[in-house]
């Protein structure tokens, strides 16, 4: 992608091959993330843009860091492309993107893929304060001291019984450089939302899969669940937690994946 004057480059990872399929990493991950996620041998070009911050993208201003900002940008290299209407989808926080984009954009989006969502509509929604509170502590204290206060927390305490993977990826963004960047995506992302409402939601009219997972506290399995109600004729696929095994949970998120990506490419014919 050609950068804007002014505005950060972004890294675009591509893999496979057919239509695209933009698939958006979660808050403070790249591209691995959903690349983990992508059955091998599915029928489409897998593309995910790293957003501003995150990745091998540049930060740019921290002032701009938004879901708003992130969709915006994804929105573009689809246009650049020439691709588009593209399946969209991602993890977290690319859920709340590829949300954000068919509502806004709907030019852009055929097919979405909502997975483990952190938010359905409202900005600052409770489960995101973990995040808040890791980006605060960053903002005040070196990140090493930063860490042993957050493990003192209650916060980490509770997830030590409720989502200890939740809580190894939170202690995990202490290590994240720069701390300055980190600490503003944590802050500015867990105060934001994407900026949609239910209505919204439910007039969508394309095909939607939605998968969540329980014992995952910073992504409510009834986030999933609601959203799946929300977006008319939606498939709802629960998967196994990553608590009970990160090699199950992966399989059935792909086998999942593969079972809607083969049957747009079907449709499509």
């Amino acid at each position: 992608m050609t950068a804007r004057a002014s505005e950060p480059k972004l890294n675009i990872v591509e893999t496979g091959a057919g239509p695209d399929f933009v698939f958006q990493h979660g808050l403070l991950g790249d591209a691995a993330q959903p690349a983990e996620m992508f059955p091998v041998g599915a029928p489409f070009r897998m593309l995910t843009v790293e957003c501003r911050g995150h990745g091998k993208s540049e930060a740019g201003d921290h002032a701009v860091f938004s879901i708003a900002t992130f969709a915006d940008d994804v929105g573009e290299v689809i246009e650049a492309r020439g691709s588009a209407p593209v399946i969209i989808g991602g993890i977290s926080m690319g859920a709340a993107i590829a949300l954000r984009l068919a509502v806004t954009r709907p030019d852009l989006v055929r097919a979405l893929v909502i997975a483990r969502p952190a938010w359905m509509t409202d900005a600052a929604p409770p489960n995101m304060r973990a995040y808040a509170e890791v980006g605060e502590l960053l903002a005040r204290l070196p990140p090493a001291e930063a860490r042993k206060r957050f493990e003192r927390s209650d916060t980490a305490a509770w997830l030590r019984s409720e989502g200890p993977e939740n809580l190894a990826s939170l202690l995990g963004f202490f290590a994240r450089e720069p701390a300055a960047v980190t600490s503003a995506l944590l802050t500015r992302i867990a105060a934001d939302g994407p900026g949609i409402a239910a209505s919204d939601l439910s007039a969508l009219r394309v095909p939607a899969l939605v998968i969540g997972q329980p014992r995952d506290p910073l992504h409510p399995l009834s986030y999933a669940e609601q959203i799946a109600k929300m977006l008319p004729g939606a498939l709802f696929e629960r998967v196994v937690s990553k608590a009970e095994g990160r090699q199950g949970h992966a399989t059935e998120f792909r086998n999942a994946l593969r079972r809607f990506l083969t049957s747009l490419a079907e449709q499509a014919g």
